[in-house]
């Protein structure tokens, strides 16, 4: 499902008009992006959290020459279905 397509469910279902879905979107993901950056972790209970955990350097390989390579440390962002979410996909 694409942006456009989450925005026309969203106002449908909420009754809102599609520029207030939008507005509505961009302001949950703004604001998700800003709580991970602070290193917190956003929690839907029964749908879900959206968290961030920290990736050692490490040194991988480049699989079509077998070259050793080293691989940055970096912040990864999780996010781990709640149990609502998954019962809800596995019906």
């Amino acid at each position: 499902m694409s942006k456009q397509e989450l925005v026309e469910k969203m106002a449908a279902k909420a009754g809102l008009t599609k520029a207030d879905a939008t507005r509505a979107l961009d302001a949950f993901m703004e604001t998700v992006t800003e709580t991970l950056k602070k290193g917190n972790k956003v929690s839907l209970v029964g749908f879900g959290t959206f968290a961030t955990s920290k990736r050692a350097a490490r040194e991988g390989h480049n699989p079509r020459t077998g070259e050793k390579v080293k691989i940055a440390a970096r912040t990864a962002v999780a996010f781990k279905a709640g149990s609502k979410l998954k019962d809800a996909v596995n019906k």
